[in-house]
């Protein structure tokens, strides 16, 4: 199974275009987008061309593909323009025998983990800058940002596939790698 994953678009419609053009390119099952999705947020400068509108529009087009979690910014108003669910806190994907702990980060993240098996993969958005860090019991990973990168990371996802995690820029270029 092919998985993308996506965080903090943060309405911006020009990163959201370069990712649905990579959506296009990679041809995963499922997008799964790990929060922050229309609103910028009020300790974020606006991203560029943001449209939280045009964001919502460019997803729902293909919402049958989409697998969402909130995240801090996101809220009852913004699941309005939305035609997939985005109001749960956290949830458990298995791929490729491995199970993926999805939450925002806001809550639960790297030095924080909830309740969890061991050898889970705890994948978070929230800081913005990618990462992969194992601890005892779990890994900890973080696609980054797409409109809003901290800390000079590129405008990121990561694809699973193949017993892999790979972070990808915005481009398609991959630029780290976790084999599982």
């Amino acid at each position: 199974m092919k998985l993308m994953i996506a965080s903090d678009i943060h309405g911006s419609a020009y990163y959201c275009k370069l990712l649905m053009e990579r959506f296009g390119q990679e041809s995963p099952e499922k997008l799964i987008l790990l929060g922050d999705i229309l609103y910028h947020g009020p300790r974020n400068d606006l991203p560029e061309e943001y449209n939280p509108k045009e964001v919502a529009n460019m997803l729902n087009g293909i919402s049958d593909r989409i697998f969402s979690i909130r995240g801090n910014c996101d809220s009852e108003v913004d699941q309005m323009m939305l035609h997939f669910p985005i109001l749960s806190d956290s949830a458990i994907v298995y791929a490729d025998g491995h199970e993926f702990y999805l939450t925002h980060g806001h809550n639960y993240g790297e030095t924080n983990p909830p309740p969890i098996t061991n050898g889970t993969i705890l994948v978070c958005g929230h800081t913005h800058v990618p990462k992969c860090q194992e601890y005892d019991g779990y890994i900890y990973v973080n696609p980054g940002s797409v409109s809003i990168p901290k800390e000079d990371s590129p405008h990121s996802y990561i694809i699973i596939e193949d017993n892999a995690i790979i972070w990808k820029d915005i481009n398609g270029n991959e630029y780290m790698r976790r084999e599982l």
